[in-house]
């Protein structure tokens, strides 16, 4: 799979952070679910999946997102 970086809303480069892969999906860098409560909200987390917790300025980045043409 190979990325390309399409933003961050972080100022020195760490996470959160956007990416587009070759395969037509995105990848989304940001801070792993971790509280139990929270997880157990999440419907049908597969083995081997994760969530992640983003801000939503992040998603201006994504292609047709707010702020992009």
């Amino acid at each position: 799979m190979q990325l390309t970086f399409l933003g961050t809303t972080s100022a020195d480069g760490n996470c959160p952070t956007l990416y587009a892969t070759d395969r037509g999906t995105l990848v989304v860098q940001g801070y792993r679910i971790t509280d139990p409560g929270a997880v157990a909200q999440l419907q049908d987390l597969l083995p081997g999946e994760t969530a992640v917790e983003i801000p939503r300025e992040l998603l201006a980045f994504a292609p047709g997102g707010a702020g992009r043409g």
